[in-house]
């Protein structure tokens, strides 16, 4: 079972903002090899959103451990629209549909933030059919990014 938050930047502990920049970092530079400006200034903007997915690992007195993460960005800080980003699953929580969950829990952000609009994102090329399933559709042609295939996808709320 996952417990969600969607939190401002303002709203985090010291807990829960090193535990997404870890989660984000393994995921993104380590797992990846991609070393990138991960700290991109848009976390701290207004109205940016964290959609943080904790889940008991074990059945020990240990504390939830965050397993998905999300931003969840207004429009105009990365994309005219409404956007979604910096989308990950731990690695020890994969396999378990986490990441259908978060988006679609991210989405829900979205439309209690950001009611009707459209949401863009850029997604890795691979994971194209995955958001197709939730909706989106491809708005470009695909494009590095840090040295990974990427498209940029939109839904429609038209």
């Amino acid at each position: 079972m996952i417990t969600w938050t969607l939190l401002p930047f303002s709203s985090l502990t010291t807990h829960q903002l090193y535990a997404l920049l870890k989660l984000r970092t393994n995921v993104f530079v380590v797992e990846q090899n991609c070393p990138y400006p991960e700290l991109d200034d848009k976390d701290t903007k207004q109205d940016v959103y964290h959609l943080l997915g904790y889940q008991q690992l074990d059945d020990s007195q240990s504390e939830p451990e965050l397993v998905a993460y999300a931003r969840l960005l207004p429009p105009g800080v990365s994309y005219p629209q409404v956007s979604i980003g910096r989308v990950a699953v731990a690695e020890s929580a994969r396999g378990q549909k986490l990441g259908h969950a978060l988006v679609a829990e991210a989405l829900k952000g979205c439309e209690q933030a950001w009611p009707g609009q459209d949401i863009q994102i850029g997604a890795q090329v691979y994971l194209e059919a995955f958001y197709k399933s939730f909706g989106f559709t491809r708005q470009s042609e695909d494009y590095l990014e840090d040295g990974i295939p990427h498209v940029d996808m939109l839904l429609s709320k038209a």
